[in-house]
């Protein structure tokens, strides 16, 4: 009998070393950027197709370990060496962000690629995220158009949220600096306003940081004053809205007059906003809280027995001369783009006079020079005649003083 145990087999060096090698041909990423730039050769410009090999491609592909070549691709069009430049290994495509037209509509649907990618393999939402830090980082190193599409795309993605407002907090400086410096202020807005970010800049920093004083110094310490007067302006604007929201719909109830008025009071002090931007707001909300007649005929009476019925709300913030002109011009403008009230304009004028909402002085200096040019001829003919007796009067009690 044999008592020697039979020895168990082994696997060979040569197949360890076989499979290993197999093992680094499947996860390299020099391989894994060919089939991803093969993929987008052919789908070209059709971004329904980019996102269906997209989605497919990743059963097959390791898109856990190289979401970052994966993000280089659909942004830059290849792998990105520190800095920004496009790495020598292989041919970039020519189908890639970066590539694009560019516009709004065309970097909506390159978001539209992203959100749909990010959403069937969720895993790769904070790949993305890390990868907009790290494309912020590179700016220099893209050129004027390639920063322009990059900064709509995030905005687009931060409005959207697929992406959180963290991906700027390390790169605000760097983006902001660069962007103003190659184009202005008034760009940087625009884009922002198209992408809905205007309003949402607070949101870049902490929960216990979002306040227009921190952000203002933030970036006036760091030489972005224009950035931090915009952003203020911006929360005016918006508290602004918010307030002559709740007017209209204080006015559609019918709430009493005195409560109005407090209200518009109060929100005066809390935002410290002036009487002349409240009483604009206040007219704004006054002339839309009523559906108009169409006929001219008989507008004007429907208009004097509705701010005959506000008057008290518009005198309470009528105290300063420069806002009983704010409400002149406020007036011309609306006659002028309501053409049922091209005739009607004197007659306000004169109701509010009698009301003490408009003062002699106001409406003479609206007169002589401070009056819009919109319907200029027109009103001034209007308002000839009442002029000239104010005019008169003023001479008589002159004359009586003398």
């Amino acid at each position: 009998m044999n008592n020697q145990k039979q020895q168990k087999p082994t696997l060979t060096g040569q197949r360890f070393k076989t499979r290993k090698r197999d093992e680094k041909e499947r996860f390299d990423p020099t391989q894994f950027q060919e089939c991803i730039v093969q993929g987008l050769n052919q789908s070209g410009t059709d971004l329904e197709a980019v996102a269906k090999f997209l989605d497919s491609s990743g059963a097959k592909l390791n898109y856990r370990r190289y979401a970052e070549t994966l993000f280089d691709i659909l942004v830059a069009g290849g792998m990105l060496a520190p800095g920004g430049t496009l790495s020598e290994d292989m041919t970039p495509t020519k189908f890639c962000l970066f590539t694009a037209k560019e516009d709004l509509e065309t970097m909506q649907a390159h978001a539209q690629v992203f959100n749909k990618l990010t959403r069937r393999y969720k895993y790769l939402e904070k790949s993305l995220e890390e990868e907009i830090k790290k494309l912020l980082l590179f700016l220099k190193g893209f050129t004027e158009s390639e920063r322009n599409k990059l900064a709509m795309l995030t905005g687009i993605l931060l409005a959207n949220g697929n992406v959180s407002a963290s991906v700027l907090r390390l790169s605000l400086l760097t983006l902001f600096r660069a962007w103003i410096n190659e184009k202005d202020l008034n760009s940087v807005a625009g884009s922002m306003r198209k992408v809905g970010m205007d309003n949402r800049l607070l949101e870049l920093f902490p929960a216990n940081k979002r306040s227009c004083e921190h952000f203002g110094k933030y970036f006036t310490d760091a030489g972005l004053k224009e950035l931090s007067e915009f952003v203020r302006n911006q929360q005016t604007i918006g508290a602004r809205k918010e307030i002559q929201k709740e007017l209209q719909e204080k006015m559609s109830h019918a709430e009493p007059i005195k409560d109005i008025t407090a209200y518009a009071q109060e929100e005066m002090r809390r935002t410290n906003i002036s009487e002349q931007a409240m009483i604009s707001m206040l007219w704004s909300s006054v002339m839309s809280s009523v559906e108009w007649n169409k006929k001219e005929e008989l507008v004007t009476e429907q208009a004097i027995k509705h701010l005959k019925q506000y008057s008290h709300l518009l005198k309470a913030f009528t105290c300063q001369g420069l806002s009983q002109l704010t409400l002149l011009l406020k007036i011309q403008e609306y006659c002028y783009d309501n053409i049922h009230f091209m005739k009607t304009f004197q007659k306000i004028v004169v109701l509010f006079y009698k009301l003490d909402v408009l003062s002699e002085d106001a409406i003479l200096k609206w007169y002589n020079q401070a009056h819009l040019a919109k319907g200029k001829s027109v009103f001034l003919e209007q308002m000839k005649k009442f002029v000239d007796w104010l005019k008169h009067a003023e001479e008589e009690s002159e004359d009586e003083a003398d």
